[in-house]
């Protein structure tokens, strides 16, 4: 009998060879019964800007579709008051001064806008087509200006920019809460105070400058609701006691925090 084949016997009947090797290719699956890997598993999503991952700061650096860089000079204008809000801007560089002005002419200040900030955002959120405000350079500023369309479309598509503006959007609310706090409460000194260390950067993540864009003493006392007279006081006081230094230009130290722990 050959060792190729093993004989199998039924009642009655001769035994019937079985070659091993026909069974052994028998046993084994056929290509068509493998399960193939699903393609469709395998593919990875890919960024929606076609390559790299969406890089918030990059986005808020760069001109491109929908945004352009523009460069202002001290006092000019980044928007006025009755302009059409078709856009939202991103402070790169400089300080600016969001200012309100009355019918009979008497103009508030609303905002100190630093580098790092959103400004105009108000377009985003009203239905109001014109500018409630105007937005002026206290320094020379760098701004990234964003059409409103764009902007829409990329906080929809990227939750690393919409994570970005809503922290803004916090900040900023807590900040009116505490300018109103302010103006309730403190008096004309503090309140003299509270906007020199505004301007100086203190309690921001940045280092504080120490210079403080120039500005007049009038300006002053119309950001903190008081007369001239009364911030030439004050400013004389906080020399004396070696809070700040001016002379053609302010410096502002930390210790003017000192002021907000007297009773």
């Amino acid at each position: 009998m050959s060792g190729d084949a093993i004989p199998t016997h039924s009642q009655g009947r001769p035994a019937k060879q079985i070659s091993l090797a026909t069974s052994a290719r028998s046993a084994k699956p056929t290509t068509s019964d493998t399960p193939k890997p699903s393609r469709r598993r395998t593919l990875k999503s890919q960024p929606s800007n076609g390559g790299a991952p969406f890089d918030p700061e990059t986005f808020l650096a760069r001109a491109g579709f929908g945004k352009q860089v523009l460069n202002l000079k001290k006092n000019q204008a980044a928007y006025a008051q009755g302009d059409a809000a078709d856009a939202i801007f991103y402070v790169q560089k400089g300080q600016l001064r969001v200012t309100v002005t009355s019918a009979n002419g008497k103009e508030a200040t609303l905002a100190l806008v630093g580098a790092g900030e959103f400004l105009g955002e108000d377009c985003m959120v009203l239905a109001q087509p014109l500018r409630l405000a105007t937005a002026t350079a206290m320094t020379d500023c760098a701004l990234l200006k964003i059409s409103k369309a764009e902007m829409v479309r990329v906080l929809h598509q990227e939750h690393a920019l919409s994570d970005v503006f809503v922290s803004f959007l916090l900040t900023r609310n807590a900040r009116v809460q505490a300018d109103l706090v302010d103006q309730l409460f403190n008096s004309s000194e503090k309140r003299l105070a509270r906007i020199l260390l505004l301007l100086a950067q203190f309690g921001k993540d940045s280092k504080p400058e120490t210079v403080v864009p120039k500005i007049s003493q009038e300006v002053l006392a119309e950001m903190i609701g008081t007369t001239r007279s009364r911030v030439s006081f004050f400013m004389n006081r906080f020399r004396k006691l070696g809070f700040i230094e001016y002379n053609g230009e302010l410096r502002v130290h930390n210790s003017l925090l000192n002021i907000f722990l007297q009773e």
